[in-house]
């Protein structure tokens, strides 16, 4: 099967592709996969793509900015295969498709991250190292800028890991970790059930001065768990929200998924700002 777009340098073929709803393609990507090409609802794929793999199949609400690279080296190998779940954000990272690549929802990608799956040089002959092995990463991790993750590694949920970290081992879940080799720095600790409400207090005033910058004044209520913006109510502990959504709930949206409070809707996460108007 073949997707083409000649006026914006979209290319796709596979075996298989298959495209959902309101998905965006930007510029500039060039897809070949052997199987299966998915792209879920609502996804976007940014500039600058190079994608090659046995199959590749990426899930809802991708937000991709620009200069992705999926294949490398063993790309036309059975287990070439990658998958990225719903909700994941990645930029100009590298992800070596030699071996399985499996990342689970919402986990975030930083500028410069690498995955690699494989490794050699010389002679195996001469004790010489070689290894092919996959990476999962599991649900909610966030990888920090210039990370490399090596051949072999799991990385357990909820896990940050720090800048310019080398990940050779696993990793255990609820954890922060940082350096080269990476090591745990502390175990992540939900705050307690009292100090919740205080701390989207926090979150909210530091809205109200974004919103006052943006030239926006959206009437805003909050009764843990919820926050009632305009005709629109969030709730902070399941991530849900119901109501009249508007552009200044997508203001809203936009500026406390910075604190990780991330509502998905049918809408996109944009700011009522426009640099495009200056």
């Amino acid at each position: 099967m073949i997707f083409e777009d000649k006026k914006k340098k979209i290319y796709i073929s596979a075996k298989k592709i298959e495209i959902g709803k309101d998905v965006s393609f930007v510029n500039n990507i060039d897809i070949k996969v052997k199987g299966t090409f998915s792209i879920g609802d609502r996804s976007r794929l940014g500039t600058d793509v190079v994608i090659r793999g046995n199959n590749v199949k990426i899930g809802e609400d991708l937000f991709h900015s620009y200069g992705l690279r999926i294949g490398g080296g063993g790309s036309m190998h059975p287990n070439a295969n990658i998958t990225i779940g719903n909700r994941c954000t990645i930029h100009n990272n590298f992800l070596n498709a030699c071996e399985p690549i499996i990342i689970g929802n919402d986990v975030g990608l930083s500028e410069d991250v690498a995955i690699i799956t494989h490794g050699y040089w010389l002679s195996v002959l001469e004790g010489q190292p070689a290894k092919f092995s996959g990476v999962t990463i599991s649900d909610g991790v966030i990888i920090g800028y210039r990370t490399i993750i090596m051949m072999g590694v799991t990385i357990g949920r909820n896990v940050v890991i720090g800048a310019n970290s080398v990940v050779t081992k696993n990793l255990a879940e609820n954890s922060i970790y940082a350096g080269n080799p990476a090591k745990l720095l502390r175990k992540i600790e939900p705050i307690s059930k009292e100090k919740r409400p205080e701390k989207v207090k926090e979150v909210l005033a530091e809205y109200k001065k974004i919103s006052d910058y943006h030239g926006i004044n959206p009437k805003i209520n909050f009764e843990y768990p919820k926050v009632y913006v305009n005709n629109c109510v969030f709730n902070v502990e399941t991530l849900e929200c119901e109501g009249e959504e508007d552009l200044e709930t997508d203001d809203f949206r936009d500026y406390v998924r910075k604190w990780g409070f991330r509502f998905y809707t049918k809408r996109p996460f944009r700011s009522v700002w426009d640099w495009n108007s200056f």
